[in-house]
């Protein structure tokens, strides 16, 4: 846990606050680990954490909540119960939960219910999405029995490997915008402007009624590898992989994965906004 009271410089805190421990999660998380955290708040102050407990055999959403980011329940799988169980063992991650500006401070983003029940876009590769009732049990959305894709890689695009689930997602006047994270498939059916194997971001629009209806989405990235730091360090195709957003005195500060070795942090000022990156042209 780091804490920051200006969102750029942080206070670490000398151990970790979650891990696998001997605890109800142990089976989910042994000897792997707790990983990909993806934090939201509820009015009440309630934090929810969406994590990947990793026990080296299957990865699998999971749950904790706080009241104060140091001291966690653990909650288990997202989806054990749903459906009779049959997606407890499913390979899953990436958990997205829908926020909107809170009504009592409009500073703060809270998570926001769509016909009375939470939803969460997911997954790694596709784009699901699931509700809840209680932030604790999710149940996926199916159809004929079989999990709902909202959004997918397309051939020949930066995101033509997978499109794995970002930070929160966020209610606007516009529609819900969903950040996400694309990979570029190497050759043919990549985008061949940016390098093959890259995680570059991207965001698609929903419909603010029916999270479900996609109506947009970027053709290309909004950010993209391109600092030494992004591109040298565990992972050489270069990564910018976002998972934190937060909106801290009317700024948004976006914290990413650096090349799997680093924490980065990118920040947009609506005010201010900064000119876009030019975007490559294409390799042959």
């Amino acid at each position: 846990l780091a804490v920051t009271s200006d969102g750029v410089n942080m206070k670490f805190y000398p151990t970790p606050v979650m891990y696998p421990d001997e605890d109800s999660a142990k089976e989910f998380e042994w000897t792997g680990g707790c990983e990909d955290p993806r934090v939201t708040q509820t009015e009440d102050g309630t934090f929810v954490l969406m994590y990947t407990g990793w026990n080296k055999k299957i990865a699998r959403l999971c749950v904790a909540t706080s009241k104060d980011l140091v001291h966690w329940q653990k909650h288990g799988p997202a989806f054990a119960k749903a459906y009779d169980g049959k997606y407890r063992d499913l390979f899953c991650k990436s958990g997205s939960v829908l926020t909107e500006r809170s009504k009592r401070n409009p500073d703060k983003y809270v998570m926001s219910k769509v016909d009375g029940k939470y939803f969460m876009y997911w997954g790694e590769h596709h784009v699901y999405g699931a509700t809840s009732e209680d932030l604790i049990n999710w149940t996926p959305l199916e159809k004929d029995g079989k999990l709902l894709e909202l959004a997918k890689p397309r051939r020949g695009f930066f995101d033509s490997a997978l499109t794995e689930c970002g930070p929160a997602a966020i209610r606007t006047k516009h529609g819900i915008i969903l950040l996400y994270n694309g990979k570029n498939q190497n050759g043919d059916g990549g985008d061949k402007r940016f390098k093959g194997g890259s995680y570059c971001a991207g965001q698609m629009l929903f419909d603010a009624k029916d999270p479900t209806r996609e109506i947009d989405r970027l053709d290309v990235p909004f950010f993209r590898p391109m600092a030494d730091f992004e591109r040298k360090g565990q992972y050489a195709d270069g990564t910018v992989f976002i998972e934190g957003l937060t909106f801290y005195k009317g700024k948004w500060y976006l914290y990413y994965g650096c090349a799997d070795s680093m924490v980065g942090l990118a920040v947009f000022d609506p005010k201010k906004p900064a000119l876009a990156d030019p975007i490559p042209s294409a390799k042959n």
